[in-house]
């Protein structure tokens, strides 16, 4: 039994990556070509995870936004005020703010740490901007004089390029009956992200379906001759709040609610299935998730210390009475995924 769980796990290591030359696993809109062949890749394995630096994250510190900042434009995609800047270096960075801020920083650090592709992003305290001007939803969140508060700043390098138009689903994929999937779909539960859109969504409701809004998307990277598109969730702003059964009672960075409904994050029935309490988008693309797909992950999940989850918190914006009320419910999330996959490694402890 030991040899055969070992050799199922080398094959859920190697199933993530694979050269494809079919096209009908990803989703597009009707002006855009086809996608060149290339390797697909969901998730790479992150190492020693509890020595992962969860204050700067995949970005570390050598990457961090250089002010001054230089205004290019509002950015006017999504529903939270964003603009685009360039710091000291000429580096393009996205700037956001609002309660997505925080959320995104912070579950961006558990994603990476679990072997899934994510942009650097850096919470800032506060700087200046410098040109801002004709804002819209952005004009409240800089002064007259550029100064600003509380933002969150994602990278936008070029390199893997983000590939506008084109994204996947949950349900019709490469990845399809890996762990590696299966993964994702748990992460995206720990931190209640509710905003799982995917490439069946579009915006502009039955009207208006010219342009894909999804969550899933591609990235692709063309580095020493060989095409590689890294698959990803690349919004985790509506995160760390409630899960709810509509609009109305979906929160976001609200650590009261998030705490309030940790106890029925996850329980494993008497029937051996599993009942997860999340209500959000696509709630069906969670139905296939077994106790096996969490050991997988706890391999990885479970290592991430206490120390790494605060020093997350505190470098996302988090006040001290929100360190503490996260990290608390968190790892009582967590201990609720090693409790039903008691075989899975073991939840990481202080360094």
């Amino acid at each position: 039994m030991v040899k055969k769980r070992y050799l199922q796990f080398i094959l859920a290591i190697l199933m993530p990556v694979s050269t494809v030359a079919a096209y009908q696993e990803i989703f597009k809109e009707k002006d855009k070509p086809p996608l060149p062949p290339g390797k697909y890749i969901l998730w790479s394995d992150p190492g020693n995870v509890s020595k992962l630096d969860f204050r700067y994250g995949v970005g570390g510190s050598k990457n961090q936004p250089q002010p001054p900042f230089q205004f290019v434009d509002e950015d006017m995609e999504g529903s939270a005020p964003k603009v685009n800047v360039t710091d000291s270096r000429g580096v393009s960075w996205n700037v956001k703010w609002g309660p997505e801020s925080r959320g995104s920083v912070f579950s961006t650090r558990l994603v990476w740490a679990s072997g899934y592709y994510v942009e650097p992003e850096y919470f800032v305290e506060q700087g200046t901007i410098e040109g801002a001007h004709g804002l819209k939803r952005a004009a409240p969140r800089i002064s007259k004089d550029g100064s600003f508060r509380h933002a969150r700043f994602q990278k936008r390098s070029g390199v893997p390029k983000y590939l506008a138009g084109y994204g996947w689903k949950w349900a019709d994929n490469p990845f399809l009956n890996t762990p590696q999937l299966q993964g994702l779909k748990i992460l995206m539960l720990l931190v209640s992200n509710w905003d799982n859109k995917d490439a069946r969504d579009y915006a502009g409701g039955l009207l208006g379906h010219s342009a894909m809004d999804t969550n899933l998307a591609i990235f692709e990277d063309k580095h020493n001759g060989q095409t590689r598109y890294y698959f990803a969730d690349d919004d985790w702003g509506s995160t760390m709040g409630k899960w709810g059964g509509n609009l109305l009672a979906w929160t976001k960075w609200d650590c009261k609610g998030f705490a309030s409904q940790t106890p029925e994050f996850l329980r494993h029935t008497e029937d051996g299935s599993l009942r997860w309490g999340y209500n959000g988008k696509h709630r069906s693309a969670l139905n296939d998730i077994t106790v096996s797909d969490i050991q997988w992950l706890m391999h990885y999940l479970g290592r991430v210390t206490d120390d790494q989850i605060r020093t997350g918190l505190e470098a996302s914006g988090a006040r001290p009475e929100e360190v503490q009320c996260y990290s608390h419910a968190l790892r009582q999330r967590i201990e609720q995924l090693r409790q039903v996959a008691p075989e899975g490694t073991p939840v990481g402890q202080k360094q």
